[in-house]
This record gives structure tokens, C-alpha cells and sequence, in this order.
């Protein structure tokens, strides 16, 4: 019976551990926009207004997704949710596109297609 509770208590410390690390889910919006301005930055060569814009526009856009995921309840995407999530994303690149020069956008458009080919064989979801 004891290792039994063991067992538990090993698990839900595991758990609990592994949603408090970086690029998990539970993360805040200004983590995210941190962490995600500090990638961008680095990959495409931010100058200090760039960075602050971009900043801006990852909290921007990691509040409103926070807001759509708690308003799911829980709930799996569903393809409304998907096709909202999918618009917000095109709306973000748009703002991008404001922000960053022309070589820093391809190689932003660069970035995000790693980051998908990256998601889709079970890599870091960032």
C-alpha cells in the first residue's frame, strides 16, 4: 500500500514539474512573449524597437490565445476554435511583415516553418 502513495506522489510531482518548465502550455503570456521575442531576436537580428514591437505583439497575441483557451473550458480544439487560432496567426504574421525588414521576414517565414517540422516529429512545441 505504500508504494502505492509512493508511486502517486512520485507521478503528481512529475506532472506538476514538467507543466512549470518552459515552452509547456501553463506557461504565462509574458513568459511566452519573452521567450519568443529572446528566438526571435536572436534568429533574425532584432534591433531595440524591433524587439519592444515584437514583444508587444507576442502578448498581444498570447493573451487573446489564453483568453480562447479558457473559454473552451478544457475542452478539445474544435474547428471553429482552429479556424480562429489559424486567423489570429495570419493576423500576427501581417504585423510582423509591419515590423521586420524584408530579409528579416523570409527568415522569419524560415523560422516558422522549422518550428512546424519541429512540432510535427515530436520536437519542442515553441
Amino acid at each position: 500500500m505504500r508504494k502505492i502513495g509512493f508511486l502517486l506522489i512520485a507521478i503528481l510531482m512529475g506532472t506538476t514539474i514538467s507543466m512549470a518548465q518552459p515552452g509547456g502550455q501553463r506557461m504565462a503570456p509574458e513568459e511566452r512573449a519573452k521567450q519568443q521575442t529572446a528566438e526571435l531576436k536572436e534568429a533574425l537580428g532584432l534591433d531595440k524597437t524591433q524587439e519592444k514591437k515584437v514583444y508587444d505583439l507576442n502578448l498581444e497575441t498570447g493573451k487573446k490565445m489564453q483568453k480562447m483557451r479558457e473559454e473552451m473550458g478544457g475542452q478539445g480544439f474544435s474547428d471553429e476554435m482552429r479556424e480562429k487560432m489559424q486567423a489570429m496567426r495570419e493576423e500576427t504574421n501581417k504585423e510582423m511583415k509591419k515590423i521586420l525588414t524584408d530579409e528579416q521576414y523570409k527568415k522569419y517565414e524560415k523560422y516558422l516553418e522549422e518550428r512546424r517540422a519541429r512540432r510535427g516529429q515530436g520536437g519542442p512545441n515553441r
